[in-house]
């Protein structure tokens, strides 16, 4: 059969059978769209008022943290320069430190509004969250194993700061190292060492902490004087020098209380030592030993008192020529007649002639 008679044998549609399905398909989607629009909108509005409540929570939270620390950075700066400035706050430590707070502070809350804020968007779509929120906890987990170096650092870096145990300008024992703080970070801490190298210390490696640097120090000096010495007189000599330097600028402010004479220490045939003790600014000892070290000794110079200590060296005398020192030893073989002479065999000439 060809295609024209086919076409002709085919049954003809009714002109108004297409209009009037697509009139009713119209009046379905109308329908459709009366019944849920209220839905979107309130979908909708509820997704625009979530995301503004969480943009202005975040900007007055991250402002407020702001003006906090600069008012933080402001008071340390304030006394800075001063005595109690001096003596009590590092304003590149307070600095360092309220930056590491805050920015630990906006972060945590950047991170919680936001993901709430997703979350609760997430919610107003009907999309059932139990899933997401397994796969995110498998995720954390996951990277918490794989990271658990990084976060132990990370978190015992925040607690460092947090409970302030050093700063910048502190001296510290960290263990594997030692030196002055340079830098406090949330991961790394840098120390400058006594010879001038960086020290890059994990915050997570640390187990102890030794600060130098807080509280106060103890500048100890040994002063080593003959036996025959009059104590007493060497006491007022050394009261007398130490109270002059505690009169003087810049060891008024260093020195923390009075040097007190302990007594003595060590007592020798040939010496006997006086402990001194003064306590000090922290990090200020070493200073302050060095100082107290040389008025002692121009002050025993002008009263007479000699300092001893160590092994004398001995006079460089030319030493008496040994007598038997051009003499050799004896021998058994200059004898001809001793056993050694007689068992020895003569060495036999060759035999040239043959």
């Amino acid at each position: 059969m060809s295609l024209s008679a086919l076409l002709a044998a085919a049954p003809s549609p009714e002109p108004g059978s297409s209009l009037d399905e697509a009139a009713k398909q119209a009046g379905n989607a109308a329908g459709w769209v009366e019944e849920n629009w209220s839905t979107w909108l309130n979908t909708g509005l509820r997704i625009v008022l979530i995301a503004t409540i969480a943009i202005v929570l975040r900007i007055a939270i991250r402002r407020a943290l702001t003006k906090l620390i600069e008012r933080m950075n402001r008071s340390a700066q304030a006394v800075e320069g001063t005595a109690l400035g001096g003596l009590l706050v590092n304003a590149e430590r307070r600095r360092q430190r309220s930056e590491a707070i805050g920015s630990v502070l906006r972060s945590v809350a950047s991170f919680l509004i936001l993901g709430t804020a997703a979350l609760m968007i997430l919610g107003a779509f009907q999309i059932n969250l139990a899933p997401l929120l397994a796969s995110a906890g498998v995720a954390g987990v996951a990277l918490g194993f794989g990271a658990r170096n990084l976060v132990t650092d990370f978190l015992s870096g925040v607690f460092m700061i947090l409970e302030d145990q050093y700063g910048v300008g502190d001296t510290i024992d960290a263990g594997v190292a030692s030196g002055e703080v340079i830098e406090v970070g949330l991961r790394v801490t840098k120390l400058r060492g006594d010879n001038g190298e960086i020290w890059y210390v994990r915050n997570g490696e640390v187990k102890r902490i030794g600060n130098l640097s807080q509280g106060w120090s103890t500048a100890g000096v040994d002063v080593t004087v003959r036996p025959t010495e009059d104590l007493d007189k060497v006491r007022r000599v050394i009261t007398e020098a130490a109270t002059a330097m505690a009169k003087e600028d810049p060891w008024n402010e260093r020195l923390w209380g009075p040097v007190e004479v302990l007594g003595l220490d060590a007592v020798f045939l040939d010496s006997m030592t006086v402990r001194l003790s003064a306590k000090t600014m922290p990090g200020k000892a070493l200073g302050v030993e060095r100082e107290l070290r040389w008025r002692i000794k121009r002050a025993f110079d002008e009263a007479g008192i000699r300092i001893v200590g160590g092994i004398p060296a001995q006079p460089d005398e030319p030493s008496a020529a040994d007598p038997a020192a051009s003499v050799a030893a004896p021998s058994a073989y200059a004898s001809a007649t001793s056993p050694q002479s007689l068992a020895t065999a003569p060495i036999n000439p060759p035999n040239i002639s043959k």
